[in-house]
């Protein structure tokens, strides 16, 4: 397989043309395939209306519109000429020779008229006058009665008063009268605007059309010319990994960069569930003194050149999170403590649901956002954590979010309550936090304290059981795919830990000598894990036996960490 060819042809047959076309044959009584299929797509037409000048319909339409013939005059022309040279100018010499000459110079002379065709005229003496009669009908003459108005006398005496109330009700009319003048000439700028509105959307569409073609035939160019990476993404396995002991390598594959994002940092990255070649890049900043907002970019691996799509944020984004079944609706966090929801599906670049002061926003930095199971009445829900301490529920209603506060973070193993100076001393910021793969109200906080809080979504008044996991912020935590008891731990200080929900001590600790950013489980075993760390190595696979660490073949996404924007996939 791995030295197997696969050639790709580019062919002008069309994949849509149908090739079980039968027709009935006379001949032998019976429906006979046709083998021959038509292949050609016209995507212009054009009909024309120029006509050949020497036809019969060209010739038509000269003399109905009374056009004179092109050739005519070139004929004329050189009859003229002819005649020029045949007679030359000889002098006069007997009077009966000037006579002669002069019958035949004369205009009336038969001979010196051309051969011209005259209009038939009509005959004006055989001219018959046709005349009819019609039927007339008879004239009624109708009356009728009517009741006259009835009258009334009326007088008043006009006074200045009157005559004053007079002269304001005429000014309000005219005043009227121009406000619906204004009103008129608006209604006629609207118009116009809608219909250049019109015309953009038109041209739009042909774009669009002209787009779709295009960017076909772009993912087929690069796919052409990264065949090799794709079979290496399919097929490569390093042979020599046996010889090294616990080190292994790490095998470059694809790099996705846009010029425009060159000063951001790639702060989050998900990928799609349904489609698995899509996945979502968040950019922002780390240096939380210079924020000058940030993007939020699709890519597919069928296309490494350009993203799919482009969304233009106000703030830098920190964390997304794709729906596992609604693959269109991406719930995004943001530097200022906004969460929205992006539908993909939708031609402008704004995000459909975004949460305000009014609806209950955060006032510190989103770290994570999760999508869970819908509520009972089939709206979307989505949770997140901040460095305000809160965990928020989001709902999706008809045209805006309705937030719930699940849980508020503290430091004493509380939830906080009393007068505001209190609450502001207790507070315990969030960092990460992910949710039961199988009982759905249970949870893990991770805290910048360094403690892991294990919630309820049905208690929102105290924490089910704290552990004292780091002692450095807890970047990551997450539930194992396959055992309902164990989760893993990751943080600042150096250590990934694997933890058992029901026991306050760690099972097993490993030091990785630098900071670790993030670990995840693996999708397909569950004694396998991968870690990242600031210095960009480390993949571990643990031995349920003895506990040994040995690298592991994984996909690794390396520069989500790194203050440089290119994405890099590795296996």
């Amino acid at each position: 397989e791995l030295k197997e060819e696969i050639t790709r042809i580019l062919t002008a047959n069309n994949p849509h043309a149908p090739q079980n076309i039968v027709r009935y044959s006379f001949k032998e009584r019976s429906y006979k395939p046709t083998s021959v299929v038509d292949h050609l797509a016209v995507h212009f037409v054009l009909e024309g209306s120029l006509l050949h000048k020497d036809s019969d319909e060209a010739r038509r339409l000269r003399i109905r519109d009374g056009l004179p013939k092109e050739d005519a005059p070139m004929e004329n022309e050189a009859e003229s000429d002819e005649n020029h040279v045949e007679t030359p100018a000889t002098p006069v010499e007997d009077g009966g020779e000037g006579e002669e000459a002069g019958e035949e110079d004369r205009p009336d002379s038969v001979a010196s008229k051309p051969d011209k065709k005259e209009a038939k005229c009509t005959n004006q003496f055989n001219f018959s006058e046709r005349a009819s009669q019609t039927h007339n009908n008879p004239s009624r003459d109708r009356s009728c009665q009517t009741e006259p108005p009835p009258r009334i006398t009326f007088s008043v005496a006009a006074n200045q008063w009157g005559i004053y109330d007079a002269y304001l009700e005429e000014l309000q009319k005219q005043e009227k009268n121009k406000e619906k003048k204004k009103t008129t000439l608006l209604k006629k700028d609207n118009n116009t605007s809608k219909k250049k509105m019109t015309l953009m959307e038109t041209q739009s569409d042909d774009i669009a059309k002209v787009g779709k073609v295009s960017k076909i035939i772009e993912r087929m160019i690069n796919q052409n010319t990264m065949d090799d990476i794709a079979q290496d993404f399919k097929y490569y396995e390093d042979p020599s990994d046996e010889y090294r002991d616990q080190e292994g390598t790490l095998l470059p594959l694809w790099t996705f960069q846009y010029g425009i994002t060159r000063n951001f940092s790639v702060t989050a990255l998900c990928w799609n569930n349904k489609y698995q070649d899509l996945f979502a890049v968040g950019l922002g900043s780390y240096n939380f003194s210079k924020q000058e907002g940030g993007m939020f970019l699709l890519y597919s691996l069928k296309n490494s050149a350009f993203p799919e799509c482009i969304y233009y944020t106000t703030f830098g984004v920190q964390c997304l999170d794709i729906h596992p079944q609604h693959s269109y609706l991406v719930a995004v966090g943001f530097y200022d403590g906004c969460v929205a929801v992006y539908n993909l599906k939708e031609k402008e670049p704004h995000p459909v649901y975004k949460s305000t002061a009014k609806t209950g926003k955060h006032t510190d930095p989103v770290w994570q956002v999760r999508w869970q199971n819908d509520d009972m009445d089939n709206h979307h829900i989505f949770y997140s954590v901040s460095s305000d301490g809160r965990v928020v529920s989001w709902t999706l209603v008809k045209n805006e979010l309705i937030s719930t506060d699940v849980i508020r973070l503290s430091v004493n193993g509380a939830v906080t309550d009393g007068p505001n100076s209190a609450q502001l001393s207790s507070i315990s910021h969030g960092t990460s936090f992910d949710f039961h793969k199988q009982i759905d109200n249970l949870f893990l906080v991770g805290t910048e304290e360094g403690k892991i809080h294990k919630c309820s979504k049905t208690y929102s008044s105290q924490f089910l059981e704290t552990y004292d996991a780091h002692s450095m912020p807890v970047d990551a935590v997450k539930w194992n795919h396959f055992h309902p008891k164990i989760f893993i731990s990751c943080s600042s200080d150096w250590s990934v830990k694997i933890w058992d929900h029901t026991i306050n001590t760690p099972m097993f600790t490993f030091d990785l000598i630098a900071a670790v950013g993030d670990v995840a489980w693996s999708p397909y075993s569950s004694t396998v894990f991968a870690a990242v760390t600031t210095d960009r190595k480390y993949g571990f696979k643990l031995s349920p036996s003895v506990g040994l660490l040995s690298l592991c073949n994984t996909i690794k996404v390396k520069s989500v960490m790194s203050d440089t924007f290119p994405v890099q996939c590795s296996n």
